[in-house]
């Protein structure tokens, strides 16, 4: 069996080393996939077979070539992709924003962390959704 993965898709490479350590620091690092922006993300997914997909996406919103509101609306339209969970992870607070992507299906906007420890525990709650299929309440992670 294909142990499930979680592909998180950001351009910032500190951001992508401060989750993987995260993830590793949980004992979970082995289930983190990368891509650098919206369009490797999608070039990635379309060489995976069905059954190796992610069972959760989480995605920048602000990236170059393809952003991240540009890629979940893709997602969400296509057949093969339109089930697997999208969770927002940006900087961005502005409100209209957030909305604009849960219209679009994102999963849950979340607001990235201040600290490593916040960062730890929000790589644990993406764990469980993506691992153990626990669903998506964003009031776990942050008000």
């Amino acid at each position: 069996m294909v142990e499930k993965t979680i592909l998180l898709v950001d351009d910032d490479s500190e951001d992508q080393f401060l989750m993987q350590e995260a993830f590793s620091d949980n004992g979970i690092g082995d289930t983190l996939r990368f891509a650098d922006n919206g369009e490797s993300a999608i070039e990635l997914l379309n060489q995976l077979p069905p059954h190796e997909l992610p069972s959760l996406i989480v995605m920048d919103l602000n990236m170059p070539r393809m952003n991240g509101r540009e890629t979940l609306s893709y997602l969400k339209q296509h057949p093969l992709y339109q089930d697997i969970p999208v969770i927002i992870y940006s900087t961005s607070i502005n409100d209209l924003e957030r909305t604009r992507c849960k219209e679009i299906g994102a999963a849950a906007y979340i607001t990235k962390p201040a600290t490593f420890t916040e960062c730890q525990q929000i790589a644990w709650w993406f764990h469980k959704i993506g691992k153990e299929g626990k669903g998506i309440q964003e009031e776990e992670v942050q008000s």
